[in-house]
């Protein structure tokens, strides 16, 4: 089994796709179980290392709590674990929190950067899931649908413009099903630190060329958060799509844009 032993924990990874090698970050308790990374469409042109991160999926659940320190250093040593020098990385969500640390604490690891509708924190946090997590599940779907686009029309033929309804269903199936024991212990600590994530006075630091991607419609990590980060980064670039939170699946343009970046084909604005 694909499991890498670093930091006194056992993290479950897998590869995927041929070319120059990407560190793939995902989102707030995204497994590789739940979002099928043999079919991510990073696997094209390039080499992507997909993985659980702590406390969620097939890694272990260490002892909290966990600080956004921690799951840098975690991406840092198993990009070493997997023989590379060097990656490029993109990170979605809460992945871009911590592609955030991991370029500011191992810059000599990161070659591009691709930040996906997430925020610096400090003064500019995400809304801070961990505050909803009490909710009962029903008011909790209505609660994230609305911050996933601010557009949501429960009763529209389309709820979420653009939004494919095999992603929409499957969200509201899943956090019904829901999770237990320690699976539901893992995400509680991986929310917990990212309600403490503070990026924001280092963000200059960051020396790899930066692609902040930001959706018009999210109020979960909103546009005001991406401009404030591309601001922030030296030379970074931002471009905003046509969706939400998930625009990536909302606008056709967002991952060819993605891997232009990567492939260092973008224009600059």
């Amino acid at each position: 089994m694909p499991y890498a032993a670093v930091n006194g924990i056992e993290i479950y990874h897998e590869l995927h796709g041929d070319g120059p090698p990407v560190l793939n970050l995902s989102g707030s308790g995204a497994t590789l179980q739940a979002t099928a990374p043999q079919r991510s469409p990073l696997n094209n042109g390039f080499e992507v290392l997909h993985f659980d991160q702590r406390g969620i999926g097939q890694t272990s659940i260490p002892d909290g709590p966990y600080e956004m320190a921690d799951y840098a250093a975690d991406a840092a040593a198993l990009i070493r674990s997997v023989g590379w020098e060097k990656c490029h990385v993109v990170g979605t969500s809460f992945g871009g929190m911590v592609a955030q640390h991991l370029a500011i604490g191992y810059p000599e690891l990161v070659d591009r950067m691709v930040l996906l509708c997430t925020s610096p924190g400090g003064s500019l946090p995400s809304f801070p899931l961990h505050t909803i997590a009490p909710l009962d599940t029903e008011s909790r779907i209505e609660m994230m649908l609305g911050l996933f686009d601010n557009r949501w029309n429960p009763g529209a033929d389309e709820p979420i413009p653009g939004l494919p309804a095999v992603i929409y269903d499957g969200y509201i199936n899943n956090t019904r099903t829901g999770l237990s024991g320690d699976a539901k212990l893992g995400l509680e600590r991986q929310l917990d630190a990212r309600g403490r994530h503070d990026a924001q006075r280092r963000l200059g630091e960051i020396e790899a060329p930066t692609l902040v991607c930001s959706g018009e419609w999210d109020d979960l990590a909103p546009v005001s958060n991406g401009v404030a980060l591309a601001d922030a980064i030296p030379g970074a670039e931002i471009r905003i799509f046509n969706g939400g939170h998930l625009f990536r699946f909302q606008d056709p343009t967002a991952m060819p844009t993605v891997l232009d970046f990567l492939h260092g084909n973008l224009e600059r604005n």
